[in-house]
């Protein structure tokens, strides 16, 4: 199982990523666009995905992964419940979520790690 802290450690480690405060939880950001905000009190985080990215992940455990509510949700925001999710499925939804904001130089970096397996 992930930690908060093991969790932050491995949103940190991508190119350019600042953390900072957000509504009493802590938001990740590359070049100035939030692409997680993580409540660690209830082990819960947001990423930022693609509609498509969202469906595919929401399809392995829709009762951990899920859409944001309101129009969050329609605009890609997911809802990960930290505890019942495995290291691995994480690790690939920060990567995605990283992609989707960074700017292309920075992504293109991590989408082909994405593409080898």
């Amino acid at each position: 199982m992930i930690t908060p802290d093991s969790f932050r450690a491995l949103a940190l480690s991508f190119e350019e990523v600042v953390e900072t405060p957000n509504a009493n939880k802590n938001s990740f950001k590359v070049d100035d666009k939030i692409f997680i905000t993580v409540d660690n009190a209830n082990l819960k985080a947001v990423f930022r995905l693609s509609p498509k990215d969202q469906s595919k992940f929401s399809d392995l455990d829709p009762s951990a992964i899920y859409p944001a509510q309101a129009g969050w949700g329609k605009q890609g925001w997911t809802i990960f419940e930290l505890s019942f999710i495995e290291s691995e499925v994480l690790e690939n939804a920060l990567r995605l979520s990283y992609c989707t904001v960074a700017p292309e130089e920075l992504a293109k970096k991590y989408k082909k790690k994405t593409s080898k397996k």
